[in-house]
């Protein structure tokens, strides 16, 4: 069952944390360029694309910490270190993307904001990226580990 378990966890990561990562960080780009040229429509839609794609896979995100507790719990390790700050960060990484991220990216998409805006977007979109890496990294090595990395 672990095996299960850690499988679904890895592939939720990949086919929901992954998207995310790609489109938010392709977002302040597209978005600038939206705003230089309002009149484009390509442009305007790139932008409610990619918006629409971090909207809808966050939701399905919350699969990964759903079955990353699942399979903590069934290999033992909920207690350990290396996975407790990988929660405290991932809870870290979702509230940044629901408050500093998609909230930015709305306003944008509906056109208001300005290349301010997308800067600090930008600034958010990295550090939900560099948390998410961050998570990753402890997934893979998990310090201190007796089952070893």
């Amino acid at each position: 069952m672990t095996k299960f378990l850690l499988s679904v966890h890895v592939i939720a990561a990949i086919v929901a944390i992954g998207p995310v990562t790609v489109a938010a960080s392709m977002f302040p780009p597209a978005a600038r360029k939206a705003l230089e040229t309002p009149d484009d429509p390509k442009a305007v839609g790139t932008v409610a694309l990619l918006h629409r794609i971090c909207q809808v896979y966050a939701a399905v995100g919350v699969v990964v910490p759903v079955f990353g507790l699942a399979t903590g719990s069934a290999m033992g390790v909920l207690g350990d270190a290396w996975l407790i700050v990988s929660i405290a960060l991932t809870v870290l990484a979702a509230a940044v993307l629901m408050a500093l991220v998609l909230p930015r990216q709305s306003a944008l998409a509906q056109g208001h904001g300005t290349r301010e805006t997308t800067v600090r977007l930008a600034m958010f979109t990295g550090v939900f990226n560099l948390l998410w890496a961050t998570v990753t990294v402890l997934m893979i090595v998990r310090p201190g580990s007796t089952t070893g990395a």
